[in-house]
């Protein structure tokens, strides 16, 4: 069914109204015939609780609401709630990762992991891997920033995490840039370029590195699309290993200064994967200016909710607490009667 936008407003607001005039037009008919027999329907003085005058109004009240939330939900397009890679995502729920991936030749040293027996590639390709698997992928896009003399753009705001995954694969990237010193710094500001022009805290920068001289000025400043920075450590952080006539280890005191610059967070990911606690908080974070968005499929289903359950207990309440007067021989009434029930007999068996 293909509707158009001002179609799609129109057409639930003029059926809600019109089903609703006439349940009020049925409800105030049913009410006069009711007024009929109010003394053999109610007894006594034949008058209702006082709420119950309101019922009419619920009913044409919830009536409407259910017709308009039921039509909109069928006139809106079909959207899927279940984590996949195919799931299409609207864009105030899109979310972005910006990896800054390390690609030094010191980064495939082997003494990572639980037991120094892994490359640093490998183990930041575990670490991230542990992430992705943790978080709604189909709600994110991921650029991928190689970083060693200078920094070079590989992915950039992909969805197909398999493209990703074979970048973290070994993948033999150092062979692009020109043998010197690890600049981090380039990567960092690469990082803070492309995050430019996304919805405000809707990225996260992630930066996975064994560490790297940094300079006491010049930190590139993050714009408003960028949430949270992690810093990712890999690499023995006590002991080092030679490599081009110097001691390569996890600089854990320049990584800690890094975060703290880009008030982000650090992680030591060479014996362990990122904490649930923090990964939570990273995506939290990037819903924070999601939690007041409604849409008019939210809205809808929160009226028929309220509206259905409106319907179902008027009856109950009506049956329990529409009216005072109870049919029937009260107790204390009833003792009464027995009493002078007795008390007759009695006497009639004294003059018998």
């Amino acid at each position: 069914m293909v509707v158009d936008e001002s179609d799609r407003m129109l057409f639930p607001i003029l059926a809600a109204v019109i089903l609703a005039v006439l349940v009020l037009a049925a409800e105030l008919l049913h009410q006069r015939r009711i007024r009929r027999l109010r003394w053999l329907v109610f007894g006594g003085d034949g008058d209702v609780s006082r709420w119950v005058q309101l019922v009419p109004w619920l009913r044409m009240i919830a009536t409407g609401f259910l017709t308009w939330s039921l039509i909109t939900i069928l006139l809106l397009p079909p959207q899927s709630y279940r984590p996949g890679q195919g799931a299409e995502v609207p864009f105030q729920k899109l979310k972005h990762i910006v990896l800054v991936l390390d690609v030094s030749p010191s980064m495939r040293l082997q003494d990572a992991g639980p037991k120094q027996d892994q490359s640093r590639m490998a183990r930041a390709r575990e670490v991230m891997e542990s992430y992705f698997q943790r978080i709604p992928m189909n709600e994110y896009r991921v650029t991928v920033i190689a970083t060693y003399t200078k920094s070079l753009p590989v992915v950039e705001d992909t969805k197909d995490i398999n493209v990703v995954r074979n970048v973290l694969n070994d993948l033999p990237m150092h062979f692009a840039f020109r043998t010197g010193e690890t600049d981090l710094f380039s990567g960092i500001e690469a990082a803070s370029k492309a995050a430019k022009g996304w919805r405000p805290r809707s990225a996260t920068v992630v930066i996975v590195t064994d560490g790297d001289t940094v300079p006491a000025t010049g930190m590139p400043k993050m714009p408003p699309s960028v949430a949270e920075v992690l810093i990712v450590g890999i690499g023995d952080p006590s002991k080092g290993t030679f490599i081009s006539g110097r001691n390569s280890r996890q600089d854990v005191s320049t990584l800690r200064q890094i975060a703290a610059r880009l008030r982000g967070s650090y992680h030591n990911g060479n014996e362990k994967h990122l904490p649930t606690s923090l990964i939570q908080k990273l995506t939290q974070d990037l819903e924070g200016d999601e939690e007041n968005t409604w849409t008019p499929r939210d809205w809808a289903m929160l009226l028929m909710v309220i509206s259905s359950l409106t319907l179902t207990t008027l009856p109950i309440l009506l049956h329990f607490f529409g009216t005072q007067w109870n049919p029937g021989v009260h107790r204390q009434n009833r003792r009464k009667t027995d009493f002078q029930v007795q008390t007759g007999v009695e006497q009639s068996m004294s003059v018998g």
